[in-house]
């Protein structure tokens, strides 16, 4: 399938981050759209030929930098999971505003850092799927704290091995009301995230529509080896495509829009024309 690319820069709270939507090239209606998040010290580069296949399966797919990585790097000690949950609000905004796109058909993919955004996403933008590579879990507390001081908790490690239930964490929370397809991949031999914090995310999952759980043997945290990035592209396409083959069966809409007093509520953009809202490890 023949695709588009186009270089964005995207508006958020006064600054703006880098974007890059791959669409087919073909003009089309109803198209689902897939708004992929990187992990913490990664980057949109990373993802380029995932989003590439994810587009040629008729996704519209769009690719960003989150703020303190890439042109923002200078922001890479002081941004918050806050400021970068603003980031991934106003590039579902973009995506949602491409013309073309089903509102109501939107997933969501993340890695670690950015697969825990993306729970949180939850509470504010409706989404029909959720893929979770590897996703982290941090404390609710410090919210507003620098991100990269969260790492030097001494507890920071430990919080990872708890068995938490759905009322314990916000991320968590936000999954527990997920009512769409959720995929969730980890490695085999993840140093970061160990498969307690997978497995809470697996329980609290319990109400989707659909859960699909692999693991990528031998695979580290950040898939180095090229076998293993190539194996969870893989993954991630043969889901994407079946959930496409869903869709047009005409599934009921199984969006969700969430509510959560300490991150907020936001409401999805009108239509075209509408303001963004300002709401690897």
């Amino acid at each position: 399938m023949e695709l588009r690319t186009e270089a964005i820069e995207i508006p958020v709270n006064g600054d703006s981050i880098e974007g890059t939507l791959i669409v087919p090239a073909a003009a089309g209606k109803d198209r689902p759209g897939t708004l992929v998040v990187h992990g913490w010290g990664g980057g949109q580069e990373q993802y380029v030929a995932s989003a590439r296949a994810i587009a040629a399966l008729g996704y519209a797919c769009l690719i960003f930098d989150l703020r303190g990585h890439a042109e923002t790097r200078g922001q890479y000690e002081t941004v918050t999971r806050e400021d970068n949950l603003h980031d991934v609000t106003a590039a579902y905004d973009f995506l949602s505003r491409v013309p073309g796109i089903d509102r109501h058909s939107i997933a969501v993919i993340g890695a670690s850092y950015g697969a825990y955004l993306g729970a949180l996403l939850l509470y504010l933008r409706p989404v029909c799927m959720l893929a979770l590579r590897a996703p982290a879990l941090y404390k609710d507390d410090d919210w507003h704290l620098p991100k990269r001081q969260l790492h030097v908790n001494p507890d920071f490690a430990a919080y990872r091995r708890l068995t938490l239930r759905a009322e314990d964490n916000r991320a968590l929370g936000a999954c527990a009301q997920f009512l769409g397809d959720a995929l969730v991949v980890a490695s085999e031999h993840d140093e970061i995230i160990p498969h307690p914090a997978i497995a809470n995310y697996i329980s609290a999952l319990a109400n989707a529509h659909s859960l699909t759980y692999r693991v990528i043997e031998g695979a580290d945290h950040g898939l180095t080896k090229k076998e293993w990035e190539l194996t969870y592209t893989e993954l991630l396409v043969g889901w994407l495509s079946e959930m496409v083959k869903d869709s047009h069966a005409q599934i009921p809409d199984r969006s969700v829009l969430l509510r959560n007093p300490a991150l907020g509520a936001a409401t999805p953009p009108a239509g075209p024309g509408a303001a963004t809202n300002p709401d690897a490890r």
